[in-house]
């Protein structure tokens, strides 16, 4: 009960909040020796208990069937933490897989990467996480897009949770090997112990592991067909990918499935490349986003990937950047459809659809010429890589009207109300995979 009391007096306010909590109470996560009383910042604990290190350093010795689960908190931790997880990742040999939010702390083209995990994200990865022996969460949230049916997520590993809040450790999942500290002190402190204990993995029982992720890579959850002369988002955002992977290059999204079909096909080699709201998911963040990474960073590619309902919410700040001479780049895959209302919809309520499309938009390459900005229009998948090409050497902020299939879904998925390991993948029949009771779960 103190330890709910202590997340919830400390997150619902605004500000930071002082907590009187007696000498050596009992988290579970340990014993809370308060510091000395601070009335002017907050003042996380930063180092790691030692003998929960070292314990979780001989769970890496001994697993079959490892797996790294990294979130937003390496990223947060600052880029020293990411060196330190590719060490380790490296070191090790084990797979790594990332929420969302930690896009980037390890490289898209690293050779460990099992791509995004959750409820969109690649088969091979949440299958990992299901069937793995020890999960290491490196400053993730174990949060409900991650874990499908609690009761049902990775039933038979050893847990370990690295984080620098104490209320986000046993608070949705129990785990056997808790770490209070910051990510990056964490890290450096357990490759120190691993290192000198002779960098021991059990390299047989991992290269089985690896035997079994390669089956389920072979799946190939990601595919699609672009035919016809309808361009495919997934088909958008690949080319995208190719054409602009080797610039110095930033991305930022809106809210909806364009931007978990960002997060499935572009790759992000370093962090803090890879802007995107998550928790709550904010429709309107990735356009001002975009304006205050092009501002941080004048002479690199910033393209916010949007979809038209979201980035309407924040059009004025076209005038923004035109006023600064900011090149921004806003690529919208405008399918007409709140798209992820619409899938939903389509999932929930058989194909019942409610105030989920629109059928008065701007035109948006007008829209742009308004505001002094170039605007391009593009539906032909023939034409796309002239047209992205022709967004890229325009030197101003640009509007891309990219037009795509209405209905297409986002896949892979996990259905509401499965375990993360039941997954949707595409070309299945939508009705009737959720049931009742997930659908109260939506």
């Amino acid at each position: 009960v103190l330890h709910e009391a202590f997340h919830v007096a400390t997150s619902g306010r605004p500000g930071p909040v002082l907590v009187d909590i007696p000498k050596d109470v009992q988290f579970a996560t340990g014993t809370y020796t308060p510091k000395k009383p601070s009335t002017s910042h907050y003042q996380p604990p930063v180092k790691g208990d030692m003998e929960e290190i070292t314990e979780l350093v001989s769970a890496i010795e001994n697993a079959k069937r490892p797996v790294f689960y990294t979130g937003g908190g390496v990223i947060n931790s600052g880029p020293a933490a990411s060196q330190l997880l590719r060490e380790l990742v490296d070191g090790t040999g084990f797979p790594i897989t990332s929420t969302l939010m930690g896009l980037g702390a390890y490289p898209a083209s690293g050779d460990k990467w099992l791509g995004m995990l959750g409820m969109h994200g690649l088969y091979e990865a949440n299958m990992a996480m299901h069937d793995c022996d020890l999960m290491i969460n490196i400053g993730a949230r174990f949060d409900d897009r991650i874990t499908g049916v609690v009761d049902m997520f990775s039933p038979k590993s050893k847990k370990a949770h690295i984080d620098i809040d104490p209320s986000s450790i046993n608070k949705i999942i129990r785990v056997d090997i808790p770490i209070v500290g910051d990510v990056g002190h964490v890290l450096e402190d357990l490759l120190k112990v691993w290192k000198s204990r002779g960098r021991k993995t059990n390299s047989e029982a991992v290269g089985k592991w690896w035997k079994q992720i390669e089956q389920w890579r072979a799946v190939d959850c990601l595919k699609f067909e672009q035919s016809g002369k309808i361009i495919k988002p997934q088909y958008a955002l690949s080319r995208l990918e190719a054409l602009t992977k080797k610039y110095d290059r930033y991305i930022t999204t809106e809210v909806g499935q364009h931007q978990m079909w960002a997060a499935q096909y572009l790759g992000f080699e370093d962090p803090n490349r890879w802007m995107t709201s998550g928790g709550l998911g904010t429709m309107g963040y990735g356009f001002p986003a975009s304006i205050g990474v092009q501002m941080a960073h004048p002479d690199a590619l910033v393209i916010n990937v949007a979809g038209e309902a979201s980035w309407l919410m924040n059009m004025q700040e076209m005038g923004t950047a035109m006023q600064y001479g900011l090149p921004v780049k806003q690529f919208i895959l405008n399918n007409e459809r709140l798209g992820m209302v619409r899938q939903w919809q389509e999932l929930l309520h058989g194909e019942r659809y409610s105030q989920s499309w629109s059928e008065s938009l701007p035109d948006f390459v007008k829209l742009a010429e308004a505001f002094g900005a170039k605007g391009i229009i593009c539906s032909d998948p023939d034409d796309l890589d002239d047209a992205i090409m022709e967004m890229l050497d325009y030197d101003g902020p640009v509007i891309f009207d990219c037009l795509v299939e209405k209905h297409e879904n986002c896949f892979p998925m996990i259905p509401s109300g499965k375990a993360h390991n039941d997954m949707m993948l595409a070309g299945v029949d939508t009705q009737g995979v959720i049931d009742a009771k997930g659908s109260v779960l939506v």
